[in-house]
């Protein structure tokens, strides 16, 4: 894959400064970059021009157009959410058979806020239409995540969640022992809701730990979305798998949106999707933990 080079920029620099000059009206010209860490599927590049302006862009081979238009269409989704600050899109292409996603470039590294954090989620999840899903599909990591639309949040998450994943683990060679008790768990799912019903809230869809942060000026920040409109617990859920947000953001958020009692029981059952794309995109053992999550889950119906 093409990097950029500030000693001499290449195909790829290059198509990336004209997208920021065509989508700016002002010309860019790149001097420097610096690779940024924490991206296990595409590179980061931090782009700095000779005026002092500054981008944040990702680089991607084969797949990536559809990644990134994907990732952008839910940016812009979330710019609905006042109280988070939302990196904007600059523009897309490609060169060389490299795709990028140029995007503003955040001033991350402020002191950690949960309170702010909570706030911001909360209204981010007031956000409501009247169907589970989206219009459109995305991805949850490298996978594709199906966000077709359906007016009952059980059949959503049965089937465009749980059962999506418990496919790709048959075409995988899963274990009988996993898939046969995760179609036990489908089956069964309705008993999870028997008194609650959740409303189709603007989820960030993989809010784990390495996709909130905090500006220097003091604002709560979100990125790396696999948006769609579901139950708010599953974003509250992914928050606690990797990394937890602390009792100050629970408590602020709270204030917005009382959580449900039943809220720790789903919790293992929202992560249980997110687990089983673990197993799908990097093995080891996150199968045996999602069998063990299965049944769990199955003995709390008892």
């Amino acid at each position: 894959m093409n990097r950029f080079d500030s000693a001499g920029p290449d195909a790829v620099t290059a198509a990336v400064a004209q997208c920021i000059a065509d989508h700016t009206g002002t010309p860019f010209e790149p001097t420097g970059s610096q690779t940024c860490s924490g991206g296990s599927i595409n590179q980061a590049q931090r782009l700095t021009g000779t005026d002092g302006r500054e981008f944040f862009v990702k680089l991607s081979g084969a797949g990536g157009a559809a990644m990134f238009a994907a990732e952008a269409r839910g940016l812009e989704e979330l710019a609905r959410c006042e109280q988070l600050k939302i990196p904007a899109v600059v523009g897309a292409g490609s060169a060389g058979g490299t795709h990028f996603l140029v995007m503003e470039a955040l001033a991350l590294g402020g002191r950690r806020d949960g309170a702010a954090l909570g706030y911001g989620v909360a209204d981010m999840h007031r956000k409501t239409r009247t169907r589970f899903g989206l219009e459109h599909d995305n991805f949850i990591g490298s996978t594709p995540q199906s966000n077709a639309e359906h007016d009952d949040w059980v059949s959503f998450y049965r089937d465009e969640r749980l059962g999506f994943q418990r496919r790709l683990a048959r075409e995988r060679g899963a274990a009988g022992s996993l898939l046969g008790v995760l179609e036990e768990l489908e089956a069964s799912l309705a008993g999870f809701f028997s008194d609650y019903r959740p409303e189709p809230s603007l989820l960030h869809g993989d809010l784990w730990s390495g996709n909130w942060g905090f500006l220097t000026d003091g604002r709560a920040t979100i990125f790396d979305p696999a948006v769609y409109y579901g139950d708010r617990e599953a974003d509250l859920a992914m928050m606690e798998l990797f990394g937890h947000p602390g009792q100050d953001f629970l408590t602020a958020y709270a204030e917005i949106l009382p959580i449900d009692p039943g809220y720790g029981v789903r919790r293992t059952l929202y992560n249980l999707y997110h687990i089983l794309n673990h197993d799908h995109l990097f093995g080891g053992g996150y199968a045996a933990q999602a069998e063990r999550m299965t049944r769990q889950l199955l003995a709390e119906l008892r």
